[in-house]
């Protein structure tokens, strides 16, 4: 599985290239998503080509989080379906995660807020 990213500044913007997250490939997309996890401390994964995820396809993104946690990194999803998002919610994952609406957004939230 291939994943693209762009470099906006610090952040690292990658898309998910499938569009279902599941016991089949959940293992695969947290091999190749690895080096990005590591080569970064902000990264937003965008959602938009996702139309499904199992529960081992949210492990994976938990992985992710949990990687770039330990060393002092953030994780933003972005661009996700209304099916996705219904997963989330239903497993309470849109508390664990910061969820933006665009990778625009998203890369955004990761600015220092001025006070």
């Amino acid at each position: 599985m291939e994943i693209v990213f762009d470099k906006v500044g610090a952040v690292a913007v990658a898309a998910v290239p499938v569009e279902e997250l599941d016991a089949s490939n959940a293992g695969e997309f947290k091999r190749d998503v690895a080096p990005l996890l590591e080569a970064n401390t902000k990264l937003v994964l965008d959602l938009s080509r996702l139309r499904f995820v199992d529960s081992s396809g949210l492990g994976a993104f938990i992985s992710c989080l949990r990687k770039l946690n330990a060393k002092g990194g953030e994780l933003k999803l972005c661009g996700m379906s209304k099916q996705v998002r219904a997963v989330f919610e239903l497993v309470r994952m849109h508390r664990v995660f910061d969820i933006c609406a665009t990778s625009e957004e998203a890369v955004g939230a990761f600015e220092p807020k001025a006070s």
